[in-house]
């Protein structure tokens, strides 16, 4: 759209999340926005996989039940596909669900340090 470059044209996406109308992508709420933009990359990992994906604060504008279906979904496609998902995130209900954490940490002011956890590891070792 707007261009007679096809390289330089934008892109009007039309959308029709369960019980909305046919309207642009541009006219829906941001959780809304941020689950149809990752219905269309999921279904692009279904139909071609890669070895990694990285999503960068995905579940930022999502709400606790939509969180949790997000964590669902994205469970189900590590079983189904080779894709390893990458997620960047500060939502605790999202770190709650993922395998392994990496952070970064200050003990001390300006020295950095690196923290990984293994949650499977370490429920292990609570139980």
């Amino acid at each position: 759209m707007d261009s007679d470059d096809p390289l330089d044209a934008g892109l009007d996406l039309l959308v029709s999340p369960p019980g909305k109308r046919l309207q642009s992508i541009t006219l829906l709420s941001g959780g809304e926005q941020a689950l149809t933009a990752l219905s269309l990359i999921f279904a692009v990992f279904l139909s071609n996989p890669s070895p990694i994906c990285v999503l960068d604060e995905v579940d930022a504008p999502l709400d606790d039940a939509n969180v949790t279906r997000f964590c669902n979904l994205l469970s189900e496609l590590t079983k189904i596909t080779t894709t390893r998902f990458v997620i960047v995130t500060h939502h605790a209900l999202t770190m709650s669900k993922m395998d392994r954490l990496y952070g970064v940490t200050m003990p001390e002011k300006g020295v950095s340090q690196l923290v990984a956890v293994d949650l499977q590891k370490a429920e292990s070792m609570v139980a």
